[in-house]
């Protein structure tokens, strides 16, 4: 049975991954490796790779940080015709680790009037009818 398409059917969280645990790994181990002046190679799942911030890519020379990106593909066995899964590279990005850290680390938060719009619709979807005075005020977001 195929429940993928079903809600609240599990999917990785990888944003929570990138916060509590690639960025606490590249400011502890990462930074012992760049102050004794070693380089850094880092593998990750493309879809993961593909929820970070833009990296700034620089040339294999210039680089601090090589980041290696796999994907998981399906192949099949020529002997028994069995599908398979097959681990394969599929791109190499190379960065300057201070430059990496400051973008994985630092949130981009979006417009605060926006974020409270979509706060007040959420609230308003809970009630019934919502009243006038139930409503998020400017005063709580200094």
């Amino acid at each position: 049975m195929n429940w993928s398409g079903e809600p609240n059917y599990p999917r990785p969280d990888y944003l929570s991954s990138s916060r509590k645990r690639l960025a606490p790994q590249l400011l502890f181990k990462g930074g012992i490796l760049h102050s004794w002046h070693k380089k850094i190679a880092v593998a990750l799942g493309k879809s993961f790779f593909e929820t970070l911030p833009q990296l700034n890519r620089v040339s294999p020379q210039d680089a601090d940080m090589a980041w290696f990106i796999y994907e998981l593909q399906m192949t099949e066995n020529n002997k028994d015709k069995h599908p398979f899964l097959s681990l394969k590279k599929v791109d190499q990005v190379f960065t300057k680790f201070k430059d990496s850290l400051f973008l994985i680390t630092t949130p981009l938060p979006g417009d605060v009037e926006i974020f409270v719009k979509l706060l007040q619709e959420r609230l308003d979807e809970q009630m019934e009818t919502p009243p006038v005075n139930k409503t998020i005020e400017a005063r709580f977001l200094l």
